[in-house]
């Protein structure tokens, strides 16, 4: 499955999108209080640092070059200082700016955010939140035409502030309705697009109990069970393809027409003040699909996108060799067995035969290298359970394990056969062969089919038990043994 995202990511160089949406600049006062103010209980910030960046639908545009995509950006701004700054920053990151406009009645966008160490203190707001003019209007209409089809994808990102118009929205459905494009909307009222025939709508939490007129919102940990119920809504109320709803820290939920729903999942981050993740999301669902990958394959690729960024501090991108390396060794490790169900069902649905496999893999020697290779070979997918460091010492002894789970991980994710990695806590992996119902389950040693306490599981539900001696002469007990024996005689 890496490959294939890896594949994906790949792609997205030489792909042209075009942007349009609400420039915004985001300016961050950094500092420290050690001080109160003596007019007011209020404290003093001494200003160590200030960053201007790009938000809103700007920063959905850098993110979609930084993700090695051409991008075209279509905005209005005013003529200010803070344009300029927007402007100097949107070239540095390789962005196409002529088909900004600058107004000279309108006053720029801009977010200004004071913290002090890692606690933020206040943000101000500023800016022109009015319709454009009619002028300007008729600019941004008459580009859209030219471009819509000259580009491979085209992403609306619409916070309410004036630049996308109702006129500018009519256009995109006779456009998208002459000749159908990739077209994303990231819109705080979705409802207005319902006739344009996007291919995405990408409602956040807030949005969708909005567009829903959701009385009761669910508490944090519960809402993907309560956004599962309103497929069918979201995707008649949006009038998209697909509804891409994101969820916060419970990932998102993928709805299509005649399917059941998708989901992926965050992964926790000790970090609260990254802002941007959602036109991080949106920036590489929209390549993803652009590089002819399906919905699901997509959505993986934007919440691992949106995951990087969240690592970071203040408004920030994904670049397109950190999404790669993401999907490097170590993604291959899922602790949350619903998520590794997610994989095996879209394995299952391209037809890949699956082989299972378990096993403490302490030291890693040559012996395991080539019973896992082994294992691969039995089919197109190879699924390596680990035993927890808790189980392991269950099993041999208070000085196991050497190497503790996380180790053991980043070691075995290096080895091309192993396509994911998960664990478990019971001595036995019965209850995560219940939940992978593998094709093949591989155990390693000699076992027979009626000491082998998993093999009733697998016969039970059709699958196939393969037995596969080790290694001779190969073995982390031996290892350890000889290592002691050196040890002594060093002694």
């Amino acid at each position: 499955m890496n490959s294939e995202y890896l594949a994906t990511i790949n792609r997205f160089s030489g792909l042209n999108v075009l942007v349009i949406g609400d420039a915004m600049l985001d300016v961050y006062l950094d500092g420290s209080a050690n001080r109160i103010c003596r007019e007011a209980p209020v404290p003093i910030v001494d200003i160590k640092d200030v960053k201007a960046v790009p938000g809103g639908a700007a920063n959905t545009a850098v993110n979609l070059a930084q993700l090695g995509a051409g991008v075209h950006y279509l905005s209005v701004v005013g003529c200010d200082h803070e344009a300029e700054l927007l402007k100097e920053a949107l070239v540095r990151h390789g962005l196409d700016i002529s088909l900004i406009i600058c107004d000279q009645t309108r006053r720029t966008l801009t977010k200004q955010r004071v913290a002090a160490g890692n606690q933020l203190l206040v943000r101000f707001d500023t800016g022109t939140t009015e319709a454009i003019c009619g002028l300007h209007e008729k600019q941004m209409i008459a580009t859209l035409k030219e471009k819509f089809h000259e580009v491979d994808a085209v992403v609306v990102s619409d916070y309410g502030y004036g630049i996308v118009t109702d006129q500018i929205i009519a256009v995109l459905g006779v456009l998208q309705r002459k000749k159908e494009n990739i077209l994303v909307i990231d819109a705080k009222s979705l409802d207005k697009y319902s006739r344009v025939g996007a291919t995405v709508a990408k409602p956040n939490y807030q949005e969708l109990v909005t567009l829903l007129a959701i009385t009761e919102p669910a508490v944090i940990g519960h809402r993907s069970e309560q956004v599962k119920l309103h497929g069918r809504r979201l995707l008649e109320k949006t009038g998209a393809r697909y509804v891409a709803a994101t969820i916060d820290i419970e990932g998102a939920m993928l709805f299509q027409h005649g399917r059941e729903p998708y989901r992926t999942f965050s992964k926790p981050v000790e970090n609260t003040r990254a802002a941007g993740a959602g036109d991080t999301y949106v920036g590489a669902l929209t390549l993803a699909l652009a590089s002819g990958a399906s919905i699901e394959v997509a959505g993986e690729i934007a919440k691992s996108a949106a995951v990087v960024i969240l690592q970071k501090s203040g408004t920030a991108t994904c670049t397109q060799n950190e999404l790669s390396q993401y999907f490097g060794s170590s993604s291959k490790y899922i602790h949350d067995w619903q998520e590794l169900k997610s994989h095996v069902d879209i394995f299952r649905k391209e037809g890949k035969r699956m082989v299972f496999t378990n096993g403490c893999f302490d030291l890693l020697h040559s012996g395991h290298v080539t019973y896992l290779e082994q294992a691969r070979a039995l089919g197109d997918i190879l699924i390596l359970g680990l035993n927890s460091d808790a189980s392991i010492k269950r099993l041999k002894g208070s000085n196991r394990p050497i190497n503790n789970l996380h180790e053991r991980i980043r070691i075995l994710s290096g080895l091309e056969s192993v396509t994911l990695i998960t664990s478990f806590e019971e001595d036995t992996p019965i209850s995560l062969l219940d939940v992978i119902r593998p094709d093949v389950y591989v155990k390693g040693g000699d076992y027979t089919l009626d000491n082998l306490p998993e093999a009733p599981v697998v016969r039970r539900y059709g699958g196939k038990v393969e037995i596969m001696p080790f290694v001779q002469d190969r073995s982390t007990t031996n290892i350890i043994t000889r290592i002691k024996s050196l040890d002594k005689q060093v002694a």
